[in-house]
């Protein structure tokens, strides 16, 4: 079996703090987001190969990324494109990918912005057992929320409608952005794009095989995060964290009041000030001030100011409310 990892987003609603490095770095106490994920499938034997697809415009951060990192399954694989307006979907990112490192396993293909709280190992072993396209699938427990996703119903596991991004959702169970496909339909992807289909998102896709066989989706408890705004990834921190705080043994804390989910990184400084449910970034200096549901990216100053949901860009320099 292969994998891929899909790695090409933008994430324009997390700028500034993504502006610069991809939403999948971001950390989640000691981990990052995309670590998760290659934890899980380097423990699994039967992932030979991990392909992470992203854009150019990250090529070089995730070639970094990979050099440096414990894990061996992963190689890059990038997308011939390098803004938004000129993506062509994932799901034709997929198959150029298919195409271009000649894939002809089985393939589990998860979104790398996902954080979730199964192990993609036993996602696969339900995959073999039922030798069919599979999913992932959450409830949400919001109709409203649903309607951003794709959205399954079911008759045991097996699903018998797809509906991606309905405006009126039948149910609150959403597909994850998690699949699994056994290796006889790969070719399906052609055939799909040639059919002149949605090529955007792999939701898409799903519902059009669903439609045209077997599909059965793999449910779980407990939580899922889509990383993709400032708050998702603070609830994706809470959940982390619990209630408690990571501070950085190199990170300085003195004379401050930390509430509940702050993550302080390394060389940070916080001094006089009080913070809740918030994330600076290494390098940070938080003085005389108060943050709650805010991000400070790195080598960032802060100093006299009451904060609450800011995003705060890397090298800035707030005092007195004044940016210097």
């Amino acid at each position: 079996m292969k994998a891929v990892v899909l790695a090409g987003g933008y994430a324009t609603r997390l700028w500034p703090i993504t502006k610069h490095r991809p939403k999948m770095f971001l950390p989640v106490g000691e981990d990052t987001v995309i670590d998760t994920i290659f934890e899980d499938l380097e423990a699994d034997d039967r992932v030979s190969e991990v392909f992470v697809s992203t854009n150019e415009r990250f090529a070089g951060a995730f070639e970094e990324y990979l050099a440096d990192s414990p894990f061996e399954k992963p190689t890059l694989s990038v997308e011939d494109t390098s803004a938004e307006d000129e993506k062509f979907g994932v799901v034709g990112a997929l198959a150029q990918l298919i195409d271009r490192e000649e894939v002809d396993e089985d393939l589990v293909v998860i979104a790398g912005d996902n954080l979730i709280s199964f192990d993609v190992g036993d996602f696969v072993d339900f995959f073999y057992e039922k030798e069919a396209p599979c999913l992932a699938a959450y409830d949400v427990g919001s109709r409203e929320r649903a309607k951003s996703y794709g959205l399954v119903q079911l008759d045991g596991d097996r699903v018998i409608d797809f509906q991606e991004k309905p405006d009126d959702p039948k149910s609150t169970l959403v597909s994850i952005a998690c699949y699994a496909l056994p290796a006889d339909d790969l070719p399906k992807f052609d055939e799909y794009l040639a059919g002149d289909n949605n090529p955007d998102e792999p939701g898409w896709f799903m519902q059009w095989l669903q439609k045209n066989g077997d599909l059965f989706a793999y449910t779980f408890d407990d939580a899922w995060f889509d990383i993709g705004t400032p708050q998702s990834y603070l609830d994706a921190v809470a959940w982390y964290l619990d209630g408690e705080n990571f501070v950085h043994e190199s990170a300085t804390v003195e004379n401050s009041t930390l509430g509940t989910n702050v993550h302080v990184m390394a060389d940070a400084v916080v001094e006089d000030s009080h913070l809740e449910e918030s994330v600076v970034f290494p390098g940070a200096t938080i003085r005389n001030a108060e943050l709650k549901g805010s991000i400070v990216d790195e080598e960032t100053r802060i100093e006299n100011l009451d904060l609450s949901n800011a995003l705060i860009g890397a090298h800035s320099q707030l005092t007195n409310g004044y940016k210097e």
